[in-house]
C-alpha cells in the first residue's frame, strides 16, 4: 500500500519538527515537506502534490486561511487544520473555506504537551486521506445555493402529526453539512432538534451561534437543564455528553463531563439512546459524515424504540464511516444524499408513521 503523502504547515519550527517526527514513527504516513507559511506550502504543493495538508491558521507573510483559499481553488485536496488560535470562531471560518477537520493544539508554546494530539492526527489524516474533495466542494455549494432558504410549512399543527424530536449526530466533515440541512429547515417545523458534532470544548458556543445567525430555528449551545421543545435546536457543548431526561411535563438536556478514556465527546450514541428511552417512535435519528463508529448503538436502540432512522449516503459523505457503520448494523430506514434529507424530515414531522 502506498504511503499518505502529508504536507505540514506551521510556522513554528518546534511544531513542525513534532508533527513531522510523530507521522514519521507510523508505516503509513510519509511527511514528503513542510512549510513555515501559506506562501511556502503553495509552492510545496504544486512541487510535491501531497495527499494531505495539516496547517497552522496563524503564521507570518501569508496566514492558514489565504492558503485555504487559494488551495481549494488551485488544488483541491484535504486540509486539517492543526492550530492553537485565540479566536475559537477561526475554526468555524477554516471549514466554511474547505477544511476537512480541526485539531485544537494543547498549547500555543513549544511544548511537549503537543504529543497528545499523535493518535488523533494519525488517525484523522488515515480517514480524510482518499476523500473526493468534490464532495467537499459540493456540500458548501450547498451553503450558498439559490435555494438555501427553505419554505415554511404551510400548515402550524398545535401537536406534530409525526416526528416530535430529531437526534442528528456527525464528525468529520459535518459542521457543512448540519448547516446545509438547518439552512432548509422551516421557523416553524414542528419538532426539537439536538445534535451532537464530534467537536473541542468552548467550539460549540461559536458553532451553535453562528448557526443561530443562519437557521431560521433558534439554536443554542445546550446547557445543562435546557428545556427540549419544539423549533429549539441544541448543541451538545463540546467537553460534554448530552443526554435527555423526562422531569415533570417536560423533556431535558442533562450534560455530563466527559471522562479520560472516551473517544467520542460529544457521544451520539448517549444523546441517540436517551432520545429513544424518552420520545420512542417519535424520535428521528439522523448520522451524518465522520469517522468512527458513534451513532451505530444509538440508531439501533431508535429502531428497538419504532423510532425511524436516516443516514447520509455515501455520495455525499466526506466520511462514509459513520454513516456506513449504520447501515451495516442495518439501522438505517433510508439513505440520503445531504440535499435530500432536510425534505425528508419535513415529510417525517408531518406524517404520521403507520
Amino acid at each position: 500500500m502506498e504511503k499518505i503523502r502529508v504536507l505540514v504547515v506551521d510556522d513554528s519550527p518546534y511544531s513542525r519538527q513534532t508533527i513531522t517526527r510523530m507521522l514519521q514513527q507510523t508505516s503509513f504516513i510519509d511527511v514528503i515537506g513542510t512549510a513555515s507559511n501559506g506562501k511556502e506550502a503553495m509552492s510545496r504543493v504544486i512541487k510535491f502534490k501531497p495527499d494531505v495538508v495539516t496547517l497552522d491558521l496563524a503564521m507570518p507573510v501569508m496566514d492558514g486561511f489565504a492558503f485555504l483559499r487559494w488551495v481549494m481553488k488551485e488544488s483541491p485536496l484535504p486540509v486539517i487544520v492543526v492550530s492553537f488560535y485565540a479566536d475559537d470562531r477561526s475554526f468555524l471560518k477554516a471549514f466554511e473555506l474547505g477544511a476537512v477537520d480541526f485539531i485544537l493544539k494543547p498549547t500555543a508554546r513549544a511544548s511537549p504537551e503537543l504529543q497528545k494530539i499523535k493518535d488523533e492526527l494519525i488517525e484523522k489524516i488515515g480517514a480524510v486521506a482518499h476523500l473526493e474533495m468534490s464532495k467537499m466542494k459540493a456540500n458548501l455549494d450547498l451553503l450558498t445555493s439559490d435555494s438555501s432558504k427553505y419554505r415554511e410549512v404551510e400548515e402550524v399543527f398545535p401537536e406534530p402529526k409525526g416526528v416530535e424530536l430529531i437526534a442528528i449526530g456527525a464528525s468529520t466533515g459535518g459542521p457543512p453539512a448540519i448547516q446545509a440541512i438547518l439552512l432548509r429547515l422551516p421557523k416553524n417545523l414542528p419538532a426539537g432538534i439536538v445534535i451532537s458534532q464530534h467537536m473541542p470544548e468552548g467550539f460549540t458556543k461559536h458553532f451553535a451561534e453562528r448557526l443561530d445567525t443562519i437557521s431560521p430555528l433558534y439554536v443554542k449551545e445546550a446547557e445543562d437543564e435546557d428545556t427540549v421543545e419544539r423549533g429549539k435546536i441544541l448543541i451538545a457543548p463540546g467537553g460534554y455528553h448530552m443526554v435527555l431526561e423526562k422531569k415533570g411535563e417536560n423533556i431535558k438536556t442533562i450534560l455530563r463531563r466527559k471522562s479520560n478514556t472516551d473517544k467520542y465527546v460529544p457521544s451520539v450514541d448517549l444523546m441517540m439512546k436517551s432520545s429513544a428511552a424518552v420520545y420512542g417512535r417519535k424520535v428521528l435519528g439522523v448520522i451524518l459524515t465522520g469517522m468512527g463508529n458513534d451513532g451505530k448503538d444509538g440508531m439501533k436502540a431508535i429502531k428497538e424504540h419504532k423510532g425511524q432512522t436516516i443516514v447520509e449516503s455515501e455520495e455525499t459523505s466526506v466520511v462514509f464511516g459513520m454513516p456506513q457503520e449504520v447501515i451495516t448494523a442495518g439501522a438505517a430506514d433510508k439513505i440520503l444524499p445531504l440535499k435530500e434529507i432536510p425534505e425528508e424530515i419535513i415529510k417525517r414531522c408531518m406524517t404520521e408513521e403507520k
